[in-house]
């Protein structure tokens, strides 16, 4: 089944289809089919986000569409960057690197044993018959003070997974596609994928 991954971004499609490869799912990036809409993510969830960016592309592909909605949460900051993670500061200079140095500045003051975080994934496929698929996936740790590790993007160097004892841009990708917030709400969405008949039983 093609399927087409609403994003621009290529390390997203890269881990999704490492995870993804025994669904007997062709994944492809909305750019690469010459699409080149930016959807209005204005929903206040994960879930909201998700399904207006899978909704969006599949009605301008006219092929299912699947959308990955991420972020980090830190419970010191009530929960922020939250949906918000890939724009946070709201500064269109910033940069990954920019604003994962903008939520260490901001998390200075919290105490080590209170920067408890989780990444946050939520995963939505909407079909052009009208049928939609969700799965959430969680990973808790705690942030750094310091950027570590060479491997993942985002916020990975400063998200410390204490199970590894690593951050998560300092696990291999075959460590992190086992554990990833990603990757726990793709094991949810291929479960789900079966019940609807997409994946084989």
């Amino acid at each position: 089944m093609k399927v087409v991954l609403a994003s621009k971004n290529r390390h997203k499609l890269e881990e999704i289809s490492k995870i993804t490869e025994k669904f007997d799912m062709e994944l492809v990036l909305q750019s690469d089919l010459g699409v080149d809409i930016d959807v209005e993510e204005n929903g206040t969830t994960f879930e909201e986000n998700s399904f207006i960016k899978a909704e969006a592309v599949m009605k301008a592909t006219g092929l299912p569409a699947l959308a990955d909605d991420s972020g980090i949460a830190v419970d010191a900051l009530n929960g922020e960057p939250g949906i918000y993670s890939a724009r946070y500061g709201f500064d269109e200079s910033l940069d990954d690197w920019g604003r994962l140095c903008l939520l260490l500045k901001n998390t200075e003051h919290v105490p080590d044993g209170q920067r408890q975080a989780k990444f946050v994934c939520v995963i939505t496929m909407v079909t052009p018959d009208g049928k939609t698929i969700q799965a959430r996936g969680e990973i808790h740790g705690e942030l750094t003070r310091e950027a570590k590790g060479e491997n993942g993007f985002g916020y990975d160097p400063i998200f410390y997974y204490p199970p590894l004892g690593k951050t998560t841009a300092e696990l291999s990708p075959e460590e992190k596609n086992q554990v990833s917030h990603r990757a726990n709400a793709l094991k949810v969405f291929y479960e789900k994928l079966k019940e609807a008949g997409y994946a084989d039983k």
